[in-house]
């Protein structure tokens, strides 16, 4: 029997997380993976972290954790502006990584983190993990299967409700901040964009307004104010390498139920990737919520698309495209394949979010 991937997470807070929603959950569903260290920065709640989760060890410095022996790949869950340090502290450990998308806050980071990784030998993922929902990957095979005939054009509208109430939690007042590299346009902006280009092909060339309209925010717990400087609606116009055009919104600030919706128009039909109801607010994105298919034909109405269950379907919606991206990279490791988005791809992915602002 192959032993399991022992995985050492860097920012495993043992209370609210994305390690805790998305990893953990993901991790325990695997028997080919076992969670062997975490890391955070104070030892009372690495602890607290280990013992709650199920972990050997528990370190507040992340180069100890990468450099341990038990550690086959470490994952980087902590806030954008400290995924350089700790991901080069893994990459000289000579360790596998997954670090969460954004990978870094501009493209000069990504490019340096690309080169370091290859430098090092080992192998790397990033969190653009919308392109395993099963949604996603229907509509990918859909259109690799000429179902809707040739693409003509396509059109992503996707609303979020982060920044709609003036007070905001503490923990999310970095992200209004555009120079730490978590706002809409790097966050959603970069998951969207990913699924897009999987799905369609290359962005050959991007026309795109950002604009920030609603700038008065301050910190829930103390009512500080917060500089706001990052954009929080982004309009695009796109040209695909298919000769396929494509318009783009994202937003924050919806007042109304937060959604999205992918819409691909062919010369046969059409399809749709729409977000599915969720009491969660952010379980919406493309990349967290449960997304749904629908495919119309010579005008008919919308059809749903059957899609198939597996063994991530019963997992929290946060945690399940987290699962199906682990399960991947566990057979890359394995075989040496390329299933999974790698530092590259982040790198490329990062240069064409920053044609935006230019654009």
């Amino acid at each position: 029997m192959t032993r399991p991937i022992n995985v050492g997470i860097v920012g495993a807070s043992p209370g609210q997380g994305w390690a805790s929603r998305a990893h953990i959950p993901a991790i325990d569903s695997i028997p080919d993976v076992a969670l062997t260290a975490v890391a955070t920065t104070r030892a009372e709640t690495a602890r607290s972290a280990r013992d709650r989760f199920g972990a050997r060890y528990a370190f507040t410095d992340a180069a100890d954790l990468a450099g341990h022996p038990d550690v086959d790949l470490v994952v980087v869950t902590v806030k954008v502006p400290a995924h350089v340090e700790l991901v080069t502290a893994a990459l000289d450990a000579g360790k596998h990584v997954y670090c969460e998308w954004p990978l870094t806050r501009t493209s000069a980071e990504a490019r340096a983190l690309s080169t370091a990784a290859d430098a090092a030998g080992v192998r790397t993922a990033v969190g653009l993990q919308a392109r395993f929902a099963p949604a996603a990957v229907r509509m990918r095979e859909l259109l690799g299967e000429g179902a809707i005939g040739n693409v003509l054009s396509a059109t992503l509208y996707s609303a979020r409700t982060r920044g709609a109430d003036v007070d905001v939690p503490a923990r999310s007042a970095y992200t209004f901040d555009a120079a730490n590299g978590a706002g809409l346009l790097d966050v959603l902006g970069g998951h969207a964009l990913d699924l897009v280009q999987h799905v369609l092909g290359p962005i050959t060339d991007l026309t795109a307004r950002t604009a920030l309209r609603s700038p008065d925010h301050r910190v829930a717990e103390t009512g500080e104010p917060i500089k706001v400087t990052a954009p929080d609606q982004l309009l695009a116009i796109a040209g695909l390498g298919s000769g396929a055009v494509m318009s783009i919104h994202l937003h924050d600030a919806e007042s109304g139920p937060p959604r999205t919706r992918l819409e691909i128009t062919g010369t046969d039909g059409s399809l749709a990737l729409v977000s599915a109801p969720e009491k969660e607010p952010l379980a919406v994105q493309l990349q967290i919520g449960r997304l749904e298919l629908f495919i119309s034909r010579s005008g008919r109405a919308w059809e749903p698309v059957a899609l198939d269950a597996d063994d991530a379907s019963g997992l929290p919606a946060q945690a399940s495209n987290v699962a199906r991206l682990y399960r991947h990279l566990i057979a890359d490791l394995r075989d040496g394949g390329h299933r999974v988005p790698d530092f590259r791809e982040a790198h490329a992915l990062h240069e064409l979010l920053e044609r935006i602002p230019r654009s």
